[in-house]
């Protein structure tokens, strides 16, 4: 018997080992397709990272863009111009390793990247005046909230996040992600006592990814946060809800006032 468990406790230990090693193909599955929206135009910041710009008036609220986790801007153009359409200037950050940018992502580039991305909006929008609004899917809620730990912003807009995308692989795994070495955690709950700009989550209550208790806990951890719950939206598909966008837009709209 104890040579069965210490044969069971090597291949659990290996099995770890494996996942440890393999754990981003998985964070980052990122896809190919290139962004080509005209309205956008392309700049490679100093550092590296690639950002796509679209300019409204100086005045207009300035939309950070962070997306989630299938890596390429294309599958995310409808929220890009809805912001657009909205009247707002939107910077995108495209991320290494997708949508034909070289790199390989990790979540210590990624986070350095927003911030990068946030540091050149001077020269990237040199007229604006509006509120600058972090805004992240999924994925990319953890890198609006770190611009927003990190960064002045007048709101953060957070569309179906984790509380620690580490729990979610700890889940799927059966190991204790969270505290594994050399584990990326996402932890957004450690992030959230150090916004305090106001903050709007968004999840859909058929959410079958990423739990709407996830973003329910995010939600209670933020200083300063209004939840919105959008009903029967998965995923993938809460564009497809009225309530979705005009969640946001009232909520952007108000930031104006403040």
């Amino acid at each position: 018997m104890l040579r069965l468990l210490a044969v069971l406790a090597l291949l659990y230990l290996g099995y770890a080992a494996l996942m440890v090693a393999l754990h981003p193909r998985f964070i980052y599955p990122f896809g190919a397709a290139a962004f080509s929206d005209p309205a956008f135009i392309r700049h490679q910041l100093p550092g590296g990272a690639v950002v796509y710009v679209a300019e409204a008036p100086p005045d207009a609220p300035v939309v950070l863009y962070f997306m989630g986790n299938v890596g390429y801007l294309e599958a995310f153009a409808p929220m890009l111009d809805h912001h657009r359409a909205a009247g707002r200037s939107v910077v995108a950050l495209a991320y290494p390793g997708g949508g034909g940018v070289p790199g390989r992502p990790s979540e210590t580039l990624l986070k350095a990247q927003a911030l990068a991305t946030y540091d050149a909006l001077p020269a990237l929008l040199p007229e604006a005046t509006g509120p600058i609004v972090a805004h992240g899917y999924s994925l990319g809620s953890g890198l609006a909230l770190h611009v927003a730990a990190e960064r002045e912003v007048a709101g953060v807009v957070l569309s179906a996040p984790y509380a620690r995308l580490c729990e979610l692989m700890a889940a799927q795994s059966w190991l204790p992600a969270c505290q594994l070495p050399l584990v990326q955690r996402w932890d957004n709950l450690a992030l959230a006592p150090r916004v305090t700009a106001p903050v709007l989550v968004t999840h859909g209550s058929a959410d079958g990814l990423i739990g709407i208790g996830q973003g329910r806990r995010l939600a209670e951890a933020l200083p300063e946060a209004e939840f919105v719950e959008i009903a029967g939206a998965g995923h993938n598909d809460l564009l497809g809800f009225p309530r979705f966008l005009e969640a946001i837009d009232g909520f952007v709209g108000g930031l104006a006032g403040r």
